[in-house]
């Protein structure tokens, strides 16, 4: 088992309403980062769709290039400035011109970036799994009519230690983070626009499960309140211990949280239920419809 030598950090998860400009989206973020580096947090995290949440053909058309997106320029400078580690927890960014993207496609990319303290780009990640849905209340999302899926799992290194990649839906796919805890991962990040009848149904309880069961702490900054667009967020922002514990909830407000985090406790959990090195290869399902034959 891999052991972790480096001492506690504070980490921060951003919480707030994206409209659907970027500018204006930009300026709030920037102040809300600013307060949780002026807190003591080393690493911050912001939810999905940081930049902008639009629907449509505006969405389309509002989308940027990574390479001359103004959100994500804007961004790098302020990890610069502040000498921390962002988590931009996810980007509406236009692929086109990307390696592997085909030129007929027209979808976007719903993309989380890390940045280092210097402003780099040192991992990016594709949401994998798309949120198409109808809720009971009504409520209908095709993220995949939007959105291109991605298929690379991403496990990245950050001073503390390694950061497993997902977005918002991946939550619900808990063998993506069984993989990435197998990769090595001690952080799990999920940025979230969580609707709000599954939020209060199944939002602590996920992100609690996957802690629990990979034995690592789980990052979820998320979203909160009435977007223009006419859809809510559920908000409660969560940290997570390797223990399932709650270290720090959001609630239903535009701020940020913090909480210290001890690496250590990532190997101290797996020492106590070592669940990660008991996995067993087995074979598929077998349905039965009749009664077996005696022997």
């Amino acid at each position: 088992m891999r052991s972790l030598s480096i001492g506690p950090f504070t980490a921060g998860c951003i919480q707030f309403t994206a409209g659907p400009d970027p500018e204006p989206n930009l300026r709030i973020m920037q102040g809300l980062v600013r307060q949780a580096a002026e807190a003591g947090a080393e690493f911050v995290m912001t939810p999905e769709a940081s930049n902008f949440i639009e629907s449509g053909r505006r969405r389309r058309d509002k989308a940027r290039r990574e390479t001359d997106d103004p959100f994500l320029a804007g961004m790098r400078e302020l990890a610069r400035e502040l000498g921390i580690w962002l988590l931009l927890g996810s980007l509406v960014i236009d692929p086109a011109g990307e390696p592997g993207t085909d030129a007929g496609e027209g979808r976007l990319a719903n993309r989380s970036l890390l940045i280092d303290a210097a402003g780099r780009v040192v991992a990016r990640y594709d949401k994998i799994h798309m949120f198409d849905i109808d809720l009971p209340n009504g409520e209908s999302y095709r993220e995949s009519n939007a959105y291109r899926p991605g298929h690379d799992t991403v496990v990245a290194e950050t001073p503390w230690g390694r950061l497993g990649m997902s977005v918002c839906y991946d939550v619900r796919f808990p063998y993506l983070y069984r993989a990435l805890a197998h990769a090595g991962a001690d952080f799990l990040s999920v940025p979230s626009v969580f609707t709000v009848p599954t939020g209060r149904a199944h939002w602590h309880v996920l992100l609690r499960a996957r802690a629990i069961e990979n034995g690592a702490f789980v990052f979820a900054p998320a979203q909160w309140g009435e977007h223009p667009v006419g859809r809510k967020s559920y908000g409660h922002a969560l940290i997570v211990d390797p223990w399932g514990e709650i270290l720090a909830d959001g609630g239903e407000t535009v701020g940020f949280i913090t909480a210290r985090i001890d690496p250590a406790k990532v190997a101290e959990a797996r020492r106590s239920v070592p669940s990660l090195q008991h996995d067993q290869p087995f074979a598929p399902p077998a349905i039965v419809s009749r009664p077996l034959a005696a022997e």
